[in-house]
């Protein structure tokens, strides 16, 4: 079977090598850099669910594709060559009121947390504010490069032979009956047997093509990147969060803006996150600021991913509106839709995140 799939960030690219693994025959279309929009742009968190979303189906979702990432990082770093700089510093989540500290405490009834306070949680990381009162704090929290990461998916996928196609901007969709046959690019038609849109948040703009009708509004997130060898650990506080990277930069994010497809960065968020990092870490305060960036994270009609058959076709699939969890839901999105796509058989786990709810 010959898969085309529409865009190369974390969560086609994911697709794109699940799908190759699984002996589909895929060409992975992305209209510039693989990686090269929210995915590069996000902090790369890779951390254990201690909140209940509301929605048991999202929440085990996330817990199943987080069991994933040890086994398929080894895999994609070993068929690509790139390295995701995976690391495992663990998350320290504050709490500055003792309202938030009871729900905290909670919380770590769940398996790998435990509470930290007082001199306990100065030894653990020394430069938290004082203010503090204690923190949920998992040793076995991670992160990585989430450009490498959607560079090694490709790369992988790649390596197992699919057609990787940069600067490919799709134009068209030729059907028959309901089956998609052919996708038109700038530079040539691609013949195939099914589709899988993964475009983030300009799935709903290629969507419009095939009359899909899915919402995928663009929320802006802006970050920075600051000089500092402190924190030890990832922080997440109640307004943002600090996470360590290679070489000596700490990122301090994020916002959440509806402001279309501006991916401009602005002072007033860029003021507010240096507050908000030198409120968790107050060494912060004359911390060099090295970069600005932001991100279009997909959204969905109710903030849930879509993941599923498009109605009224027959070989057509969507896997979009991640919003924040994009690079944390990729390993089990690429699983579930390439056995989706390849045996027409939806697995229980996707049920609750089908097109068909919005009616």
């Amino acid at each position: 079977m010959k898969v085309a799939v529409v865009g190369g960030g974390v969560i086609g690219s994911a697709i794109a090598y699940y799908l190759q693994k699984d002996g589909a025959e895929v060409v992975l279309l992305e209209r510039g850099e693989i990686g090269g929009e929210a995915s590069s742009a996000a902090a790369g968190m890779l951390i254990a669910p201690i909140e209940d979303t509301g929605n048991d189906s999202f929440d085990a979702l996330r817990e199943a594709s987080l069991v994933l990432y040890p086994d398929v990082i080894r895999e994609i770093q070993e068929r690509s060559g790139v390295d995701v700089e995976y690391k495992m510093p663990g998350m320290i989540r504050t709490a500055h009121t003792e309202e938030l500290a009871e729900e905290l405490r909670e919380a770590c009834h769940r398996p790998g947390f435990e509470w930290v306070e007082g001199r306990a949680l100065q030894d653990l990381e020394p430069g938290l504010a004082t203010n503090v009162i204690g923190a949920a704090y998992c040793a076995a929290d991670a992160d990585l490069n989430p450009g490498a990461l959607t560079r090694a998916f490709a790369g992988a996928a790649a390596a197992l032979g699919a057609d990787v196609r940069k600067y490919t901007i799709v134009t068209g969709f030729e059907t028959t009956g309901g089956r998609i046959t052919e996708v038109s690019t700038d530079v040539g038609d691609v013949k195939c047997d099914a589709v899988v849109l993964a475009a983030g948040a300009w799935t709903e703009v290629i969507g419009m093509r095939l009359d899909a009708g899915i919402a995928t509004p663009p929320m802006r997130g802006q970050m920075i990147s600051l000089r500092s060898d402190v924190p030890l650990h990832a922080v997440w506080g109640e307004d943002g969060y600090l996470v360590p990277k290679p070489g000596g930069l700490v990122f301090a994010g994020a916002t959440v803006e509806n402001a279309g497809f501006d991916k401009t960065t602005t002072a007033d968020a860029i003021d507010g996150l240096r507050r908000m990092a030198v409120g968790l870490v107050p060494a912060l305060r004359d911390a060099e600021m090295v970069s600005a960036w932001a991100g279009l994270r997909p959204g969905s009609a109710d903030g849930l991913p879509v993941i599923g058959a498009l109605p009224g076709r027959e070989n057509a699939y969507v896997a979009t509106g991640h919003f924040r969890n994009g690079v944390l839901l990729a390993p089990i999105t690429g699983d579930l839709v390439a056995d989706l796509v390849l045996t027409g058989q939806r697995d229980e786990r996707l049920r609750a995140f089908g097109v068909e709810r919005f009616g």
